[in-house]
């Protein structure tokens, strides 16, 4: 009885350890992020022309404060392989001949004393593995915050409601905007410290994750 209420409480454990938090839209992690409203201040310079209001020549739109959009140009790819063999083979033989004495060969009850030892075997292994995933596609994200040294920290999240569940993406990362394209744009090879996520809500998903019981057989603490 001890050991069936053992083998009860680790198969709870494992079912509480294997259910994930759900994904759902406005998570406040990836929400987007307002610019704060500054006070302009008033100046009177009898003029039309303001030194506040006016670009520089040689300045551009592109996203630099909190709170600017930048589209983000998802061209993931990674492909792995790896294959490796092994061999390893040992022969041993040991022979010893008659044992000689004074007076003719060494016997017990009449047979000749001699030893034979032969020892074989033999190893082989090898193994292939490979890898290929890609991810295709735009989102728009947020600068959510501006480092120290100029860099931006991107985040943000696009859901797709479909009619048997939802499918998101979610990016954060940090940029530099001199990385950043005249049109607001960036690939996601240039961006530091990703951290992109793509994945589903619903039915679909659902129909392709295990139960937290079929998880558990198939985890590393099931000892059969």
């Amino acid at each position: 009885m001890n050991k069936l209420m053992v083998v009860a409480t680790c198969m709870a454990m494992a079912g509480c350890a294997s259910v994930n938090t759900a994904v759902v839209p406005d998570d406040p992690e990836f929400a987007p992020v307002y610019p704060e409203d500054v006070a302009v201040e008033a100046r009177i310079t009898g003029s039309l022309f303001t030194e506040n209001g006016a670009n520089n020549l040689y300045s551009d739109k592109k996203a630099h404060r909190i709170g600017d959009i930048i589209v983000v140009t998802l061209a993931e790819r990674t492909q792995a392989s790896k294959s490796a063999s092994n061999e390893l083979a040992k022969d041993k033989n040991l022979n010893l001949n008659q044992i000689t004495v004074p007076g003719g060969v060494a016997t017990i009850n009449g047979n000749p004393i001699e030893l034979g030892l032969s020892q074989s075997s033999d190893f082989t292994g090898e193994a292939d593995a490979a890898q290929s995933n890609s991810l295709n596609g735009n989102i728009s994200v947020n600068v959510v915050q501006v480092l120290a040294n100029g860099n931006l920290i991107i985040s943000g999240e696009k859901w797709l409601m479909l009619n048997n569940g939802n499918e998101y993406i979610r990016l954060t990362g940090i940029i530099r905007p001199e990385d950043v394209a005249p049109d607001n744009s960036i690939t996601s090879l240039r961006i530091a410290n990703a951290r992109i996520q793509y994945g589903g809500t619903g039915d679909f998903a659902n129909t392709t994750n295990q139960g937290w019981l079929s998880k558990f057989f198939n985890g590393p603490v099931w000892p059969f």
